[in-house]
């Protein structure tokens, strides 16, 4: 939450939005925000760091952790304030998706930090780890250039975002797998 926290102020600090004719892209302040992602990272990575326990505890506890805090300091309010309205609006049912991906979002990234923290990872792994860890922090960075630069509906976005999400969970699943199986051959044998 500290972190979330943190976030807002150096955004609202550091980086004002600028007015930008309709259809054009504020290419050095998208990428500023995308640079402060990279908080979430530092964060999650202190806090599995930090907990003692199985790793998939470890993963799991953050990941929730994590994505609850995102929900409270930027989701809650407006579904909560706007959905209990009279008049039905298919965006609240589209934030909605939206925080159940994050979720699963959050999860893999705290998955992907376990990961990165282990002492018995192979080397060719980690470029791998390194690459869909900058690939998750920057991918609301990369959904708001699509959307900007193709026109697409709010509908679209949420269908890529739901798409780079399997992309990036099946991924990480199969080097979680592989990391647990090496894992448990180690341990047999030693």
């Amino acid at each position: 939450m500290i972190t979330q926290l943190c976030k807002m102020i150096i955004l609202a600090t550091f980086f004002p939005t600028y007015e930008v004719p309709v259809g054009r892209i504020d290419l050095h302040g998208e990428l500023m925000k995308g640079a402060v992602e990279l908080f979430d990272l530092v964060g999650l990575y202190i806090i599995i760091s930090q907990q003692i326990g199985r790793g998939e505890l470890k993963i799991l506890v953050a990941g929730m952790g994590w994505a609850m805090a995102e929900l409270i300091s930027m989701r809650l309010l407006p579904l909560w304030v706007g959905a209990r309205g009279i008049e039905f609006s298919w965006k609240y049912l589209q934030l909605s998706f939206d925080a159940n991906i994050s979720l699963v979002h959050h999860v893999i990234i705290a998955m992907l930090i376990w990961m990165w923290t282990r002492n018995n990872l192979e080397k060719s792994v980690l470029p791998i780890i390194v690459s869909l860890l900058l690939l998750c922090s920057s991918k609301q960075t990369l959904l708001e250039l699509v959307g900007t630069m193709f026109h697409v509906s709010s509908f679209v976005i949420l269908g890529i975002n739901f798409g780079m999400t399997l992309i990036f969970g099946l991924i990480s699943t199969h080097l979680y797998i592989k990391l647990c199986l090496q894992d448990n051959a180690w341990s047999k044998y030693h």
